[in-house]
């Protein structure tokens, strides 16, 4: 067998049963740590895919920014047992209504989906590389890219100003 597609099952082995174990899981820090694991082995996916670019921007924005936040918002949180422990029927019932909802929407947008087919003579292997990422990237989207910069650039501040503590405010 090719080891190429021996370690893509491998990793599709690992990608679906860690985001199993995230839905499954009763601790929410838990949950968030197979959450990092699916994400690193979503990057494995982009090295395979020849997307290098895709797989750092992964790792660095969604393993490592977004879920030292959802930890930091988890610990802050600082939810009880007790808590957690108190979850109606309704909740179970509305929660299997979603996901059968979502189940037959995904499988009837599968079933109206036509797969490519695939030409070896047109095949660009330069495609996920950082260099023809960035030329469409900053000709062709150079806008969007700057109005998404200020965005971000906003919603820094937005926090920060959310966050500063007033003088005599309490600390807790």
């Amino acid at each position: 067998m090719n080891p190429t597609l021996s370690f893509f099952y491998f990793l599709s082995f690992l990608t679906i049963l860690s985001a199993i174990m995230v839905v499954v899981s009763r601790s929410p820090i838990h949950s968030v740590l197979y959450l990092i694991l699916t994400f690193f082995c979503l990057s494995g996916h982009y090295i395979l895919l020849n997307a290098q670019f895709l797989a750092a921007v992964n790792i660095i924005v969604y393993a490592g920014a977004i879920m030292v936040l959802f930890l930091f918002v988890i610990m802050f949180l600082n939810m009880k047992e007790e808590e957690e422990k108190f979850r109606g029927n309704v909740t179970k019932i509305a929660a299997a209504i979603v996901g059968g909802t979502i189940f037959i929407i995904l499988f009837g947008a599968y079933r109206k989906t036509q797969v490519g087919t695939y030409n070896p003579y047109e095949f660009k292997s330069q495609t996920g590389m950082v260099e023809s990422l960035g030329m469409v990237l900053f000709r062709d989207y150079l806008l969007p890219f700057e109005l998404a910069s200020v965005l971000f650039l906003i919603a820094m501040v937005g926090a920060v100003m959310l966050g500063k503590r007033e003088i005599g405010e309490r600390h807790f």
